[in-house]
């Protein structure tokens, strides 16, 4: 078996394992804290760490690190390699137990700035203190853990890195099962399990990294040689714009938490199913897009990079628009199926459920994102995606402000699907302007085609609702809804000449041959 091939079903398959015991992990919280306060400070915790080490941890890191790192090894050998690894890991261990420690001890001042609703609720602000206090070191092990994956990428094993996430949902798992009754709280099992899973994962990579022949000590002396230098720059403009996406979804929760008791959580939620599409759909696209567009531009293929870039759209929206429609016009009954039982009741379901359907809204943009951005980093310009991704965290900010009112926690959801299309829009304009995205006629007629297939998905999926018997449990009728929408779209759009299959297969197909190193850091 090719080893890309190996590296790529093997990250794959850590993946769809992490991604299916997150979601058990979720139904358990869901069950046991349900969809109020003691949810809402858990969830809050778990994403302080979290943004942290999406920003400094994973993407632009692993991008910059990555190739610095196996071209030392190629070029100089491994003790050089090493030494880089090292060095890097010596600066991140430094100063990333120094972000901990503050924020350790200015705690509640932290979460007066990002969950001021809280204060209005003191037991409910001080349970998020505590919980905070506990997660917040999980960022020092998991951002360490990055580091070390990307060392095994460069050394082109993959399994350690791809497990470790599996890590996280285990010892959550376990933690609620077995540490809650010696705790305050089942937030509080949740919080050490946190903890416990960072000391974990980054226990396997580091035997990992030994068993691979390159013994890391995470804790050398930090020193900014050229190498370290180098990687530190590279990350700046990645970091930026890896960073505009995930502070979008942080500054929605800053906002949910003046929203009563549960915004938090109905959003958290909604998003967890909301990025089940997005986490494959847009990744196989924007993964796949690349390396071609690149290819293509530097041999002076312009047809075929527009071509491809055409082709890429089509895709998008051909898997996009019917998830979309699918989890807006099927989100009660997914939602129910997925939480609805334990401390997560029906009105739960229902305000989930809400937010989840305008979320869905956004996920074509979201993934047209994907499918645009390559035009711009395929032709080495990094600057105007990070400069729309900023301008877009800023509409998030707007449009959430303006909706909440009205619409409380849907009206954040909606805004945060309403920023995903002025980001794709954007995008969109500026190609055009330059010159380097011209739909073509297969395009202009496919997409409008595709449209009129997910809306007779969309009929039919209504229709089915309606003629449900009432009582029918969500587990049963979820699997049917997906069967008959997945049918009915795919029918639709062969009739109506929206989808051509083969085509479809080609470009995904494409992914496979796609050095996997950037995605085993991946939770």
């Amino acid at each position: 078996m090719p080893a890309v091939l190996r590296g790529v079903l093997t990250v794959g398959g850590w993946t769809m394992a992490s991604r299916v015991l997150g979601f058990a992990r979720d139904m358990l919280i869901a069950a046991r804290l349900g969809a109020g306060p003691m949810a809402d400070a858990f969830f809050v915790a778990l994403q302080l760490p979290n943004l942290f080490r999406r920003l400094f941890g994973e993407g632009a890191f692993a991008a910059a690190f990555v190739p610095a790192f196996a071209g030392t090894l190629a070029r100089d050998g491994r003790a050089a390699a090493r030494d880089l690894a090292e060095r890097m890991a010596g600066l991140m261990a430094l100063w990333l137990a120094m972000l901990t420690g503050l924020g350790v001890l200015f705690m509640p001042g932290v979460l007066t700035v990002l969950v001021p609703g809280f204060l209005e609720r003191p037991d409910k602000f001080a349970l998020t203190v505590e919980l905070c206090r506990i997660t917040l070191p999980y960022l020092w092990f998991i951002c360490l853990t990055a580091l070390v994956a990307g060392a095994l990428n460069g050394l082109d094993r993959f399994a350690a890195a791809a497990a470790a996430p599996v890590l996280f949902n285990v010892f959550g798992i376990a933690a609620l099962l077995g540490l809650t009754p010696f705790v305050a709280t089942p937030a509080h099992a949740l919080a050490w399990g946190v903890l416990a899973s960072g000391a974990a994962q980054l226990a396997l990579v580091l035997v990992a990294v030994r068993a691979a022949g390159m013994p890391l000590n995470p804790l050398r002396r930090p020193r900014l040689t050229p190498g370290v230098r180098t990687v530190l720059l590279k990350m700046g403009p990645g970091l930026v714009g890896a960073g505009a996406f995930y502070i979008n979804q942080f500054v929605s929760m800053v906002i949910a938490s003046l929203l009563p008791s549960g915004a938090v959580s109905y959003l958290y939620y909604a998003d967890r199913v909301g990025q089940l599409p997005l986490g494959v759909i847009g990744a196989a696209v924007g993964t796949a897009l690349l390396p071609l567009l690149s290819r293509q531009l530097r041999s002076g293929q312009a047809l075929a990079a527009h071509r491809s870039m055409n082709r890429a759209i089509e895709v998008a929206l051909a898997l996009s628009l019917p998830a979309a429609v699918g989890l807006a016009l099927a989100a009660p009954p997914i939602v129910a199926a997925l939480f609805e039982r334990g401390a997560f009741d029906a009105v739960a379901t229902g305000r989930t459920a809400a937010a989840l359907a305008a979320y869905a809204l956004g996920i074509p943009a979201f993934v047209l994102v994907k499918a645009l951005a390559p035009g711009f980093f395929a032709r080495g310009d990094t600057t105007t995606p990070v400069v729309v991704a900023l301008f877009t965290v800023a509409a998030n900010i707007a449009l959430n402000l303006a909706l909440m009112g009205p619409l409380a926690h849907v009206g954040i959801a909606l805004g945060t699907a309403l920023a995903a299309w002025v980001n794709a829009l954007a995008l969109a304009w500026l190609l055009a302007r330059r010159g380097q995205l011209v739909l073509d006629r297969q395009c202009r007629r496919r997409a409008p085609r595709l449209l009129l297939a997910s809306a007779l998905m969309g009929a039919a999926l209504w229709v089915a609702q309606a003629a449900v018997p009432p009582g029918l449990p969500a587990v049963l009728l979820v699997p049917v809804l997906v069967a008959l929408g997945g049918a009915v779209f795919f029918a639709a759009a062969q009739a109506l000449g929206a989808l051509d299959l083969r085509e479809l297969r080609g470009l995904l197909r494409r992914r496979g041959r796609v050095q996997p190193a950037a995605t085993a850091s991946s939770a």
